[in-house]
């Protein structure tokens, strides 16, 4: 009988280590929780962005290159700040420029950069000669050392390519023959035997294997985060919420970069209640009403204060002949500070004791069901749930820069931002990627990153990796938008084509442990490579376009080749002598609930100025997130204004129950700690969308047996 009709028992839980969980994966390597200390959890003064500083304005960076005046020329504009574009901006940071990374998403990673898989390839599989092979195992070699300063979380797993039969051998024997040609080391092809020493869980009809032990696998977007916070942390300024709209070079010789600057629908409409400007500035709009109030409350105050002033003795007696000026004088003073200056600061930091269950109370559960927050293709090419049109943004603010140079890193909107300047050489054909993520007790089931075959046009196939957490995920589909059968697959189909295609790798999983889907837009162009080169219409004006997989790998190659394209276009590099390339994690490793509580809101929360509370404190149960991690995220060097963009660092509401509110309820701790640190309303901080590109019919699987029950089905018997 063959074994795809035979009920197979799946192997024992080898126990794999997970990232965090008793120890970290620090320059591709797993260091156990004793060793830590020095290695992934370096010495606070010697790392970027380790002194604790008030929140980040909204919607940008602390520093900014804006001259008072405003005439301020950036030497490089970045546009895109996945991971192409914060590699970049991080080796420019080496040097002494003014350089300007601009995001039209609502937080940085949040195009392709989010919805990938987080391989770093080899680079065994790119055509010889190509672009891709150029840079993909220059930029795999890079990846230890990046994470030993970046303390990303770099697993260095390995990947296998299995074959099922005499045709798919040879395939193998091309792809080792292809490797060796690009200057891929190590690879070699194993038979079954020792192929299921190593992955036990395997098919049984596997038969043999090309083993690539280099590759390995990231977060993606905590990689861009990291990236991106080294970046600022050593000069370069961010923007985000910048949709950029105009390029045009000018008589004066610069690229003038006009831009829209967005903000949520609920946040403006929030902000104008509360009378405050709808952009974040610190200038507030006071509404009449608020200054009458303020008026009241701080005139009567100054003139009592100065009467007793007076009367104490501390003014001199020749005031006192006049006392009725110099109260009004000094009466006028205060109630202008008291009027004109804000009564809070959205980077305030945290100042005073704030009771957070007050805060969670006001907060709404997060929405998993409707269709309020789905995704279309055209919303992924800037940002996918975090982009404008999602969130219903609204424009806020209308903005130009100047620049001597501009980077072209804006994925699938590339082309747009091509034609621009009138280059039209080449366009984007997305290529949709979607995935199904399993809860962390599925993640034994491998250790190195499993691949089909490749297919000729659809390249590297539907895979199964366990990602540096502990969770199993499945995928991606290939599915080209411009093939409308691909493009109008149902969800349904979606899953069947994913879970049908794992099991033929690893047939032991449990669909019925489904967690989460995702989907991401890959920039393919039409030229069927990476474009890295200045345009032909102006060289100072560099694409760094077209970059699908294994983009995320060559990302820190890449990086460096623009550093020489920038410098033969004429950019002058003085070095930046305080440049900083370490940077600490956001995450501590745990050991079980070792020095950790939980309980209701209000329990075990702090006041937001006990640290030693705030450590123990866990705010995210199934992830064991604490509520210090969440502050600490807060004050580094980029904008967080949104649970999201805690959920991308921290991993509080990425568990088990996905943040549900009968459960937990992380997302509203969250939103309330984001609220208390930033000095903001609950209405002002945003919240997660649904259904963004998820292919699930709601949120939170664990509780709903007619969906697990559909998924077990589209996987098959």
């Amino acid at each position: 009988m063959s074994p795809n009709n035979t009920k197979l028992s799946p192997p024992p839980d080898r126990k794999l280590p997970q990232h965090g969980v008793k120890g970290a994966y620090y320059g591709g390597k797993w260091v156990d929780l004793e060793d830590c200390a020095g290695t992934f959890q370096p010495d606070p003064e010697k790392c970027s962005g380790c002194v604790a500083r008030k929140t980040c304005p909204r919607s940008q960076s602390r520093n900014t290159h804006v001259a008072k005046d405003g005439e301020t020329v950036y030497d490089v504009v970045i546009i895109g700040a996945g991971c192409i574009g914060t590699s970049i901006a991080r080796e420019l940071s080496r040097y002494a420029l003014k350089t300007l990374l601009l995001e039209a998403a609502d937080d940085v990673s949040q195009g392709a950069t989010k919805g990938n898989s987080g391989i770093v390839h080899a680079g065994y599989d790119d055509k010889p000669g190509s672009v891709r092979a150029r840079f993909c195992w220059s930029g795999n070699q890079m990846f230890p050392q990046l994470d030993r300063e970046l303390r990303f979380g770099y697993q260095k797993n390995g990947s296998l390519v299995v074959a099922t039969n005499k045709k798919e051998l040879e395939i193998l024997d091309e792809l080792l023959e292809r490797g060796k040609t690009n200057g891929v080391q190590n690879l070699r092809i194993i038979q079954k035997e020792e192929l299921f020493k190593l992955e036990p869980a395997l098919h049984p009809d596997v038969i043999a294997a090309l083993h690539a032990p280099d590759a390995g696998n990231v977060i993606p977007y905590e990689f861009a985060i990291a990236l991106a916070e080294n970046a600022v942390d050593n000069g370069v300024e961010l923007r985000i919420r910048r949709e950029v709209t105009c390029i045009s070079k000018k008589e004066d010789g610069y690229f003038h970069v006009d831009m829209r600057h967005w903000e949520p629908k609920d946040y403006v409409e929030a902000r104008k209640k509360l009378g405050k400007s709808i952009d974040g500035s610190e200038t507030k709009e006071i509404s009449l009403l608020s200054l009458v109030l303020r008026l009241c409350i701080s005139f009567p105050a100054s003139i009592l204060a100065i009467e007793g002033l007076i009367r104490l003795g501390y003014l001199e007696t020749s005031f006192k002949n006049d006392t009725q000026m110099v109260m009004t004088v000094v009466a006028f003073i205060s109630s202008a500070l008291v009027l004109f200056l804000p009564a809070s600061s959205s980077s305030s930091g945290r100042k005073r004791a704030t009771v957070l269950k007050d805060i969670v109370d006001k907060c709404p559960p997060p929405v998993g069901v409707g269709d309020d927050g789905k995704v279309k293709l055209a919303d992924m090419f800037t940002g996918g749930s975090g982009s404008r049109n999602v969130v219903h943004g609204e424009t806020v603010g209308l903005e130009s820069v100047k620049s001597r140079y501009v980077v072209n890193a804006a994925g699938s909107f590339s082309d747009q931002i091509a034609r621009m300047i009138g280059d039209d050489s080449f366009y984007i054909k997305p290529r949709l990627g979607d995935y199904i993520l399993l809860n962390r007790n599925q993640g034994y089931l491998t250790h190195h990153t499993i691949f089909p075959c490749p297919d000729p046009v659809l390249g590297k196939g539907v895979l199964v990796q366990t990602t540096l957490w502990g969770n199993l995920i499945l995928g991606p589909t290939a599915r080209d938008m411009h093939n409308p059968e691909a493009r109008d697959m149902s969800n349904e189909s979606v899953q069947e084509y994913i879970l049908s295609k794992c099991k033929k790798l690893c047939p032991y999983f449990d669909p019925k442990e489904t967690i989460h889907a995702f989907a991401g837009a890959r920039s393919k162009s039409s030229r069927g490579d990476w474009i890295i080169e200045p345009s032909s219409k102006d060289a100072n004006f560099i694409h760094v376009a077209g970059i699908d997989s294994p983009g995320l790998a060559g990302a820190p190659a890449i990086s460096l080749h623009v550093v020489e394209l920038l410098k033969s276009a004429g950019l002058k590099m003085p070095p930046n002598v305080t440049f900083n390339p370490n940077r600490a994690p956001i995450i501590t490793p745990k050991s079980g609930l070792r020095g950790l509580k939980m309980g209701p809101i209000g329990k075990n929360d702090s006041n937001g100025l006990d640290e030693a509370k705030m450590a123990s404190n866990v705010v995210c149960k199934c992830e064991k997130v604490t509520e210090l991690e969440v502050v600490r995220a807060l004050h580094r060097s980029l904008p967080i204004d949104s649970t999201q963009g805690i959920r991308k660092r921290t991993r509080a509401g990425m568990g088990h129950c996905q943040g549900d509110a009968d459960n937990y309820f992380c997302e509203g701790r969250v939103k309330a700690i984001i609220a208390r640190e930033n000095g903001t309303s609950c209405d002002e901080v945003g919240g997660r969308p649904w259904p963004a590109t998820s292919t699930l019919s709601q949120r939170w699987v664990y509780k709903d047996d007619e969906q697990k029950e559909g998924l077990q089905k589209r996987m098959g018997n």
